[in-house]
């Protein structure tokens, strides 16, 4: 019984996955729309998708809150800039809590493409080699896992919670441990966002990319010195 359920929700993700790829190739102002997306994110420029979401009116909100969600299924796209943009837009609480609850629920949508589809299709969506770090950490930090990389800004959160649904851990573990995690960020780029014009936004920019860097390069020594000590 139990995996003839398994196999229902599979085949009804995958139903609604395909129904997205179609409209995406077949129906042209889709495709206009995500292409506008697309460039949107590539562009890196928080300014960029401050006008787009804006230009939806009343709807900006609900826009946004859909964004967050895509760009957690699509791993590499950032999610930093959605953040930036809702703080300028909607000022800087409630900004943050608009951010705060898409990227539970991008995180939530993440979480149970894994879980249902499997591995294949989440190293399809992300990395092997990223969900094989995260692995990493879920073998030395265990449950703890999630709540520790949520609070570590240059760790992909899309990418843990692709790894989360792979594992044994629940759905309200991992959900409250993401909220827990992902405030303290959320309330300090919210904070920064709203803030960000002319060279303030270049300089806070700038500065982001080279701590995420430096905190990258890092993590990856830390891993590698680890691996060669197990080796010996």
């Amino acid at each position: 019984m139990e995996k003839k359920k398994n196999w229902v929700k599979r085949l009804l993700l995958l139903a609604v996955i395909g129904a997205a790829v179609g409209a995406y190739y077949v129906i042209e102002p889709v495709q206009t729309v995500m292409n506008q997306v697309f460039q949107m994110f590539a562009s890196g420029d928080f300014t960029v998708v401050k006008e787009f979401v804006a230009s939806y009116g009343a709807y900006a909100a609900a826009i946004s809150f859909l964004l967050m969600i895509f760009q957690s299924v699509a791993a590499p796209l950032p999610a930093f800039l959605l953040t930036f943009a809702n703080a300028n837009l909607f000022g800087w609480w409630q900004g943050a809590l608009l951010s705060w609850s898409s990227a539970m629920a991008g995180a939530a949508v993440c979480f149970f493409i894994a879980r249902i589809l499997g591995r294949d299709a989440a190293e399809k969506l992300t990395s092997r080699a990223g969900l094989a770090q995260i692995d990493t950490f879920f073998e030395k930090y265990g449950k703890n896992t999630v709540l520790i990389c949520r609070l570590l800004p240059f760790v992909s959160f899309d990418i843990v919670s692709y790894a989360a649904g792979l594992t044994s851990m629940s759905f309200g573990a991992f959900f409250v441990a993401t909220g827990l995690g992902q405030l303290p960020a959320t309330i300090v780029y919210s904070y920064v966002g709203s803030m960000l014009t002319g060279g303030a936004k270049l300089l806070v920019t700038g500065l982001m990319i080279l701590f995420a860097l430096s905190a990258l390069i890092v993590m990856v020594r830390k891993i590698y010195m680890e691996r060669q000590k197990q080796r010996a």
